[in-house]
């Protein structure tokens, strides 16, 4: 089963190397989607896959990088859009 979240990231988490950090964690956990930052500061990511990854991708992003200071992770379902690889695209 695939299932699909988007997740926004408030807190510390611009130029502190959080979307290489969301890249190499979705990756390792074999999900598919991209991150941004957003104008506001915050970092928005859609991720799909195995239900239990992106449960540990929730997880990683709520540590965050050694830089970062994560103050808040909203997540919500969003429909599977069949996505493949994930990647860093360009701010929103």
């Amino acid at each position: 089963m695939i299932a699909a979240r988007r997740f926004v990231v408030s807190g510390r988490v611009q130029g502190v190397g959080f979307r290489a950090f969301v890249v190499r964690e979705a990756c390792a956990l074999g999900l598919a989607g991209w991150v941004r930052n957003l104008a506001d500061g915050r970092v928005e990511a859609l991720a799909e896959g195995d239900p239990a990854a992106l449960a540990k991708l929730a997880e990683a992003l709520g540590r965050g990088p050694l830089l970062a200071r994560v103050d808040r992770v909203e997540g919500s379902e969003v429909p599977v859009k069949g996505l493949s690889g994930f990647r860093q695209v360009a701010d929103g």
